[in-house]
């Protein structure tokens, strides 16, 4: 099976013409998933989750007796492309079958490379089932917004479950982050346009700091304004706080906003001081259960937020060990 998904990586990376079609589709089907965006994705899925080596060493933590194969249900969301992969793989990895309900934002790429998984490595076959409802399924791994998980924690009750909620992304700074680093956390920021839950929405500044001092390194992303979506976000956003007369900072292409939140809207961040390391860790506790992880020195380097491991889980919920104790 790993030899499989190993292969399956340098079908990735190879971006053969039926790989790049199929990306172009998903373009115009979701204007958010530009050709660039798909390619990071892409490659990280590639580099991060397929590697023989990574994937020998994750699988080792784990026991799986695969007597009895489970129907597990994925619900996947549709925020960034191929979100859901990393669920899917480890049902594969479980040695359980897949049914997976699609999001109609994210489509497109999916069933591709669940074909071409099928061709290379018969061992993947039938082992992936894209549904419409989930009604045969065993068990549940459902991602959605606050809505829709209460729905799900409703629905799926009855069934062995693990249920995301939204959440967003945080970045610590200290004051004396170099230039490079200010830069890299601009990944964070703008890599998918923020939409992920990885995405650095807000940022924990201590006291003194000027938020605009970052505005000028940020520069070098400026060119997300091109983008149709994000711009009509900007502009939308931009209006409602200058006829609100809220207090904020803007470019022109982002905007800070001094608010406690953590989810910030599309082309915001939002910003908010701490005045000792002890504050800081009360308002990080304060705010766990909405925080997917955290960016800044001595948490996930600056720039690496949108490019987690393997043993890495969302909302730090071992999907293994979860899969695990099903059989």
């Amino acid at each position: 099976m790993i030899q499989g998904l190993s292969k399956l990586a340098d079908y990735i990376l190879g971006f053969p013409n039926e790989l790049t079609e199929k990306m172009t589709e998903a373009y115009y089907k979701n204007n958010w998933f530009t050709i660039e965006n798909q390619e990071l994705m892409l490659k990280a899925i590639a580099n991060n989750y397929l590697q023989k080596e990574k994937l020998e060493e994750w699988t080792s933590n784990y026991e799986f007796k695969n007597e009895h194969p489970k129907k597990i249900g994925l619900v996947m969301a549709g925020n960034i492309p191929l979100v859901g992969f990393h669920d899917l793989l480890c049902v594969w990895i479980s040695g359980n079958i897949g049914l997976v309900k699609l999001s109609s934002k994210d489509e497109v790429l999916l069933p591709l490379l669940v074909q071409h998984l099928e061709m290379i490595s018969s061992s993947f076959i039938d082992k992936t089932i894209f549904v419409e409802r989930l009604n045969d399924a065993d068990a549940i791994i459902a991602t959605g917004s606050n809505n829709s998980a209460r729905y799900f924690e409703y629905y799926f009750k009855d069934k062995p479950h693990i249920i995301r909620a939204s959440r967003s992304s945080i970045a610590v700074l200290n004051g004396n982050e170099t230039g490079d680093e200010i830069l890299a956390l601009g990944k964070d920021i703008f890599r998918y346009f923020g939409l992920g839950c990885r995405n650095v929405s807000k940022l924990y500044l201590p006291q003194e700091f000027d938020p605009t001092t970052i505005f000028k390194v940020l520069e070098f992303y400026s060119e997300i304004i091109q983008h149709n979506k994000y711009k009509n976000n900007f502009d939308y956003n931009c209006t409602i706080l200058l006829m609100n007369k809220t207090p904020h900072f803007a470019n022109e292409f982002l905007i800070l906003q001094e608010k406690k939140q953590i989810a910030s809207r599309v082309a915001t961040v939002h910003y908010e001081f701490y005045n000792s390391e002890k504050d800081l860790q009360e308002k990080l506790l304060f705010s766990e259960n909405e925080i997917q992880c955290i960016v800044g020195k001595n948490f996930i380097p600056f720039g690496k937020s949108q490019e987690p491991s393997l043993n890495e889980y969302a909302d730090n919920i071992d999907t293994m060990n979860f899969l695990s104790r099903l059989n």
